[in-house]
């Protein structure tokens, strides 16, 4: 399993860190910045401070050093000069890549995004599911890069057809190992998502609404809005790491409300194997709220990548509500060229609203809805949308509920 102690430390002294991306064809100079924002928030999250950052164009990465040669050098000259604990770069990185790159900056580690979320993912797991899958998806990013471990053994290999020195040996022993513990681990998660399967089915007869988003979105604390309840909310990357279920009632009528792992670009694929039983919640769920963080510059291509990762995982075509949160953060003429802002950034919360209500944006999905979940701006109206949503899947699971005695009562402000 990947040390956590060698990627982030509780100690006073923050750890520092290089972070590397290079701009090619398919990632301009402008998205390549908003990544590297990104990736920098993620090293903030792991407690980790960005202190240089060096991007680079090319037509497309270098195979053997992710950068050229000129901009290698000149990070070397950077760390060289300045006491640097790690590079992270902002792609996966091969493990001939790794190879080289340790091999010129020596005690420097060199991680790549990937490795950077699993550590997050570590760090914030809290249920005994959510460890294993986190520990699974280390140990199955582990895999493919063992060679490197061993490569300065193996060149003390005899010659002649079949001989095997000791880094081959060294490195087939290793293998085994980290091969019979996935095996373990997935055996075990198996067990565990059948307790889950059979949660869910004790359930069934309740409607689900899931919360799904980019991470750091608000998902939380919108959940904690809703339900009452004390859901854990910060503002970081990957705050949840494990669904949090909660039995809610409208108007007499109970359902359950889910909060899921946020979705973010570039998401190791280890880890969408590995949180399976996590985004079964998101799959078997009824109906889906997502949530946008519409005060965010790329706030649409985070809808994106959402709407990508249900698409892959076959949730896409479920009811759902797009609320757009953070409207208390939100600058209007941000996002539209056409729209002044020196005359609109005094416009009231209601005007807001009604302002975003006729604009492109309201035309993104069937239901839609603007509100801010820290601030409590038109949680009513959400609350409206998603229990009409909600009751009318009730109905179709107990059509004779009005039969059985339901009255409607006036929802909580």
């Amino acid at each position: 399993m990947i040390d956590k102690k060698k990627l982030y430390s509780t100690a006073a002294k923050k750890e520092t860190a290089v972070l590397v991306a290079v701009s090619t064809q398919k990632q301009n100079a402008e998205k390549t910045k908003e990544y590297l924002d990104e990736l920098a928030f993620l090293a903030t999250t792991l407690g980790v401070e960005t202190v240089q950052t060096f991007t680079q164009n090319l037509e497309r990465t270098d195979i053997r050093t992710y950068t050229g040669k000129g901009k290698l050098e000149e990070i070397l000259i950077y760390v060289t000069a300045n006491p640097v604990d790690m590079i992270i770069y902002d792609d996966d990185l091969t493990p001939s890549q790794v190879r080289n790159l340790e091999a010129v900056f020596k005690d420097i580690k060199v991680i790549d995004r990937s490795l950077l979320i699993l550590a997050i993912f570590a760090m914030r797991a809290q249920t005994a599911q959510a460890k294993l899958q986190v520990e699974l998806a280390q140990y199955q990013y582990m895999y493919p890069r063992l060679t490197r471990l061993w490569t300065h053994l193996s060149r003390q290999s005899g010659a002649g057809v079949g001989m095997r020195g000791p880094g081959e040996t060294e490195l087939e022993t290793d293998r085994r190992i980290v091969k019979d513990r996935i095996a373990f681990l997935k055996e075990k998660l198996e067990k565990v998502d059948k307790q889950s399967v059979t949660r869910r089915k004790e359930r069934d007869r309740l409607v689900r609404v899931a919360i799904v988003g980019y991470t750091n979105v608000g998902k939380s604390t919108l959940m904690r809005n809703l339900s009452k309840a004390d859901v854990f909310a910060e503002n970081k990357l990957f705050a949840t790491v494990d669904s949090t279920v909660r039995k809610v009632n409208m108007e007499n009528i109970p359902f359950l409300l889910t909060d899921t792992v946020g979705f973010i670009r570039k998401l190791p694929t280890t880890l969408i194997e590995s949180f399976k039983s996590t985004l079964d919640e998101v799959r078997e769920a009824d109906i889906l709220m997502h949530v946008v963080d519409i005060s965010h510059a790329s706030f649409e291509e985070h809808l994106d990548v959402v709407n990508k990762t249900l698409e892959e995982i076959g949730a896409a075509n479920k009811p759902s509500i797009l609320v757009f949160n953070k409207i208390d953060l939100y600058k209007p003429g941000y996002n539209e060229e056409d729209t002044d802002e020196t005359t609109t950034t005094e416009l009231s919360t209601k005007e807001l609203i009604e302002q975003l209500k006729r604009s492109y944006i309201a035309e993104k999905a069937d239901h839609v809805v603007f509100i801010s979940a820290q601030e409590k701006e038109n949680i009513d109206e959400l609350k409206r949308m998603l229990f009409s949503l909600v009751k009318e899947k009730h109905f179709s699971i107990y059509p004779n509920w009005l039969d059985l005695g339901y009255t409607p009562v006036q929802t909580e402000e």
